[in-house]
């Protein structure tokens, strides 16, 4: 399984669809500048299966005809990202787009006056003035993956009723405010679970193999993974580790459940995708960032992968199955 960045995996691409209706002037070419923390995906197809991009191309942009594109990724260094940021300032481009808060922060601090689009960024009060009215140059997408956390909980406690010693594995970054409220609203939720948790640190995907020994070493009965731009990049091993060790798993998005982790609850990415493309499209045509408000999530997804429960001995309720948005046979 190749590393693939926590945001643009699946949306820095656009289809070859001819132009829609409505579109800019061929004699008018807008620069989109990409600012994401972890590595190129290496898949020939990964532009063809963006939805940001679709998105884009249905709102009339199309690559190498109105629209170019400059891509920066940090690959997992997040002390590139500042660099990274001034190159894509340095280039002028009409829009800049970030994934997760370090880049977004990157982003901020290397301008004021280019816009600035967050796809998935929490928590944002650390970047914007409010939600309803972000002020400056920045607005975007907010996932809640920190206040998703307690449901996410509770959906692996009715997923393993019987588990009582749960690790929870995050990036203890005080740069990176997400995990960290995350972790500190799971503490406040799992006594009422009958859960004690065990919070396991990893700043660079480097720490990988310590963070699994800390787990073996401690044995608990469950696995909760924070998504953020450290642990996507280990996805794939942490996958193999819980299954291997027939650990209940509770992730953050279906990036970990398709190639075989057992559940995740979260953002309907492909949503958030198509929304902030219309915030781009909005931007290039004329409007301002402080007058986008911050859109937080309407749609939610629960996938259960049905083959890894089996695998666990796991029986899954009725009643859940029935709440799943997808259902991996």
């Amino acid at each position: 399984m190749t590393r693939i960045s926590f945001v643009f995996t699946l949306v820095l691409s656009l289809l070859a669809a001819p132009l829609a209706a409505g579109a800019q002037s061929v004699g008018k070419v807008a620069r989109i500048g990409f600012l994401d923390a972890g590595a190129p995906p290496s898949t020939p197809d990964w532009k063809q299966r963006s939805v940001f991009y679709q998105a884009l191309s249905d709102l009339g942009w199309r690559e190498g005809h109105n629209l170019s594109v400059e891509w920066r990724w940090a690959d997992g260094r997040m002390e590139r990202l500042p660099d990274l940021a001034a190159e894509l300032v340095h280039l002028k481009v009409d829009v800049l787009l970030a994934g997760a808060f370090k880049p977004g922060r990157a982003a901020r601090q290397a301008t004021t006056s280019i816009p600035i689009v967050l796809v998935t960024c929490d928590p944002y009060q650390w970047i914007v003035d409010s939600l309803a009215r972000p002020g400056g140059n920045v607005t975007g997408q907010s996932c809640m993956s920190a206040e998703l956390s307690p449901k996410r909980l509770q959906l692996l406690k009715e997923v393993a009723p019987r588990i009582s010693r749960v690790a929870f594995l995050y990036n203890p970054d005080p740069d990176e405010p997400g995990p960290s409220l995350a972790l500190k609203l799971l503490l406040a939720e799992a006594p009422s679970l009958g859960i004690k948790l065990l919070p396991v640190p990893i700043r660079r995907p480097e720490e990988f193999d310590s963070a699994l020994e800390t787990i073996r070493r401690e044995q608990p009965d469950g696995l909760f993974v924070y998504p953020d731009p450290v642990t996507i990049l280990v996805r794939a091993r942490t996958v193999e580790f819980a299954d291997k060790q027939r650990l209940p798993a509770m992730y953050g998005f279906r990036w970990w459940v398709d190639p075989g982790g057992l559940m995740s609850y979260g953002t309907t990415l492909a949503d958030m995708q198509r929304r902030a493309a219309r915030q781009v499209d909005k931007i290039l045509k004329g409007a301002k960032p402080a007058d986008l408000p911050v859109e937080q999530p309407t749609k939610f997804e629960l996938v259960i992968n049905l083959k890894a429960a089996k695998a666990m001995g796991l029986t899954i309720p009725p009643s859940l199955l029935g709440r799943a948005d997808e259902v991996i046979q």
